[in-house]
């Protein structure tokens, strides 16, 4: 593809070429075919920045003795197509012009995608277009909602950068009596693309029951990415301490109890030696 920046929306150019009569005895059936304008290219190639548009040509085909119509779409990159469905007399190219618009925001890379066409039958040609963005290419991510539950330690990771990472994670948590956490750092099963984030949940079985500890992950990724993030959470054995204190609340009732029946007891008995007083004082 040329290398040219060339303004979004072209006009449609559609050239028809005669291909040439072939004689009655060697013609021979031959099908539609899809292939890049101006020359033996397997496939298109484009090279820009972001918010660029570039510019080439697609032909068809069509060496039979009858007219073909077809039907042109882009799959993969941002494809702008002059005309998308045309009519191809026999013996003869037609060439229809597309637009690569490169997407605002990309980070550097290569990216594909392809052109396709398709006849009324369903048979279906396809031309490969790659794509590569140019810029600085930058790692960054940072680690943000860092809490801790009881199925895990939830977190979300995002990306600052220009380029896929693929991040690596350590866990540590310390607490008052010392470390009761130490993962070593390890490849996380995720593509992260620029812009995107992801929330993930690091498992934490065998915590501690009664503890105040302090949580730190720390990420890294290819090119120089590294981000940390803390949190604190107190771990309390709800459970327990409500059975302890049921047991203590009967235990508690239970005393009430006892105490006061034994002064409902002394009190029954009290009178009788009131009267015998009473009358000795008489």
């Amino acid at each position: 593809m040329p290398s040219a920046v060339r303004a979004l929306g072209p006009p449609l150019l559609m050239t028809l070429a005669l291909l040439g009569t072939a004689s009655p005895a060697a013609a021979r059936p031959v099908g539609w075919s899809l292939a890049p304008a101006g020359g033996p290219r397997p496939s298109f190639y484009a090279e820009g920045t972001p918010g660029t548009a570039l510019q080439d040509t697609i032909a068809v085909t069509n060496p039979a003795r009858t007219p073909v119509t077809v039907r042109l779409s882009g799959t993969g990159l941002p494809v702008v197509l002059a005309r998308t469905a045309l009519t191809v007399p026999a013996r003869t190219r037609a060439e229809v012009p597309f637009t690569v618009t490169v997407p605002s925001g990309s980070a550097p890379g290569d990216r594909s995608g392809a052109i396709e066409a398709r006849d009324g039958t369903g048979r279906t040609a396809s031309v490969p277009v790659r794509l590569r963005i140019a810029g600085p290419r930058l790692a960054a991510l940072t680690v943000e909602q860092v809490a801790v539950h009881p199925h895990g330690i939830t977190y979300q990771l995002v990306n600052r950068g220009t380029t896929v990472l693929v991040p690596t994670l350590a866990v540590r948590a310390d607490g008052v009596l010392g470390r009761v956490l130490d993962r070593a750092p390890r490849t996380l099963p995720v593509r992260l693309a620029p812009g995107t984030r992801r929330t993930l949940t690091e498992p934490w079985h065998g915590r501690p029951l009664l503890d105040r500890v302090d949580v730190r992950l720390t990420v890294t990724a290819p090119g120089g990415a590294h981000a940390t993030a803390d949190t604190a959470a107190t771990f309390v054995p709800w459970g327990t301490l409500g059975a302890l204190a049921g047991a203590a609340a009967t235990a508690a009732t239970a005393t009430y109890l006892v105490r006061r029946r034994s002064r409902r007891t002394g009190e029954s008995e009290s009178p009788s030696r009131e009267s015998e007083l009473t009358g000795a004082a008489t």
